[in-house]
This record gives structure tokens, C-alpha cells and sequence, in this order.
């Protein structure tokens, strides 16, 4: 799956163990890095949602039409599919976008 950032900012962050850390903790960074990976190396979205550990789940409200995955108890990678997708066909989003890592509870 191609898996694009909001912003350069949130790229530069993601792509950089030592910027992780500074900003989540050692092992929270780790959480992130191996998520990013389940999503680079998945075809689609149906192959995260087959993953208990990442409890892919639908978003309302604010985020609706978004997806969220956990990484470690309290945070989420926040996605939005990038390629139309009809959001019922987990199997055609093929481009996500990650917009935030947070605590949206």
C-alpha cells in the first residue's frame, strides 16, 4: 500500500528514529515504525484490518471517513484513504494518507 504524510513535517518526524523518540518515547517510536511498516507492506486496507494488533476501525465526527490503527494504548495513527475508496471495500484503498498520530479520546 503507498502510504503518503499530511505534511513534511509529520513525514520528517515518521521517517526519523531519532525524531520519534524525542517526540513519543522509545517505545511508542517503535510501535509507530512497525505500523508504517504493516502498512507499506499490505496491499490494501483489508490486509490491516486482518491484523488484531492493529484494530483498524472507522472514525466519526470530526474524523469521519477516516480510519484509525492503534499503535500503543492511548495513541492512533490517524488515516484517510487517498484514492476513493468506497469506504465499505476495504480492498480498494490501496493509498492512505496518514494525517495525525494522537490521543483522540
Amino acid at each position: 500500500m503507498k502510504v503518503l504524510f499530511k505534511s513534511s513535517k509529520l513525514q520528517k518526524i515518521c521517517e526519523s528514529e531519532k525524531e520519534l523518540c524525542r517526540k513519543y518515547g522509545k517505545q511508542q517510536a517503535g510501535e509507530i515504525v512497525k505500523r508504517i511498516n504493516e502498512l507499506v507492506a499490505a496491499e490494501s486496507l483489508y490486509d490491516i484490518s486482518k491484523l488484531p494488533q492493529a484494530r483498524l476501525h472507522k472514525l466519526a465526527g470530526n474524523y469521519k471517513n477516516h480510519f484509525a490503527v492503534d499503535i500503543k494504548h492511548p495513541y492512533r495513527l490517524i488515516l484517510l484513504p487517498s484514492n476513493g475508496g468506497d469506504f465499505v471495500n476495504l480492498k480498494l484503498i490501496t493509498i492512505v494518507e496518514i494525517i495525525k498520530i494522537e490521543d483522540y479520546h
